[in-house]
């Protein structure tokens, strides 16, 4: 069922292989790295993975290593932060830089497993809207210029009469125009088509 890595960040060798154990014994593929330098120096071609990672660290600590992934995969491998009490207040932070969760030493491996799943669901979920997206642009890409322009319209939530007024055409001619866009955007409803424009960036007005 789970078919994303899971990359465990950890300088201590035995938290390193404990963590890698409970995840292996869920079915995870799950790979260890001594630092964040390690992991750096041989980063996995890998299209998606979760990452855990320590805070302290030799070389390179946690909150460095969020900004590097950040830097190199656009935020699209879902991080988990495993802390020590004292360093929550560091971990709350690196949340707002886009941490998905933190864990406290001394783990729970039931809580550790659920957000583990949770991170690997993230990443199905962004996959599912990547997927649809690039299939509402296919459908966009088969538009005319007008039907671009009353797709468009229609999106920012104009009626008809002022798509009308705007394009210099008769209302009627905009219903047309309207009932080409639904089919060809396989849209059901306006509200069906308005959902499609709004996940296109540059179209939601």
């Amino acid at each position: 069922m789970i078919k994303h890595s899971v990359f465990v960040i950890e300088d201590d060798e035995a938290v390193r292989d404990s963590l890698l154990t409970l995840l292996r014994g869920e079915g995870v593929t799950a790979r260890g790295f001594v630092s964040g330098a390690d992991f750096f120096a041989r980063l996995p071609e890998v299209e998606s993975a979760c990452v855990i990672t320590d805070v302290r660290m030799p070389d390179m600590d946690g909150g460095e290593v969020v900004r590097r992934l950040g830097e190199q995969k656009g935020y699209a491998w879902p991080v988990i932060v495993v802390t020590g009490h004292a360093e929550v207040p560091m971990a709350v932070q690196m949340m707002k830089a886009g941490v998905v969760d933190f864990i406290e030493k001394p783990f729970d491996p039931v809580r550790l497993l659920e957000t583990v799943q949770g991170c690997l669901g993230l990443i199905t979920d962004r996959k599912d809207q990547q997927k649809k997206a690039r299939l509402i642009e296919a459908r966009v890409a088969t538009l005319t210029q007008r039907e671009l322009q009353v797709f468009e319209a229609l999106v920012q939530g104009r009626s008809n009469k002022e798509i009308a007024l705007d394009l210099g055409i008769s209302p009627r001619t905009v219903e047309i125009f309207r009932a080409k866009v639904m089919a060809k955007m396989h849209a059901e409803s306006l509200s069906a088509l308005v959902r499609m424009g709004l996940t296109l960036p540059g179209r939601n007005g």
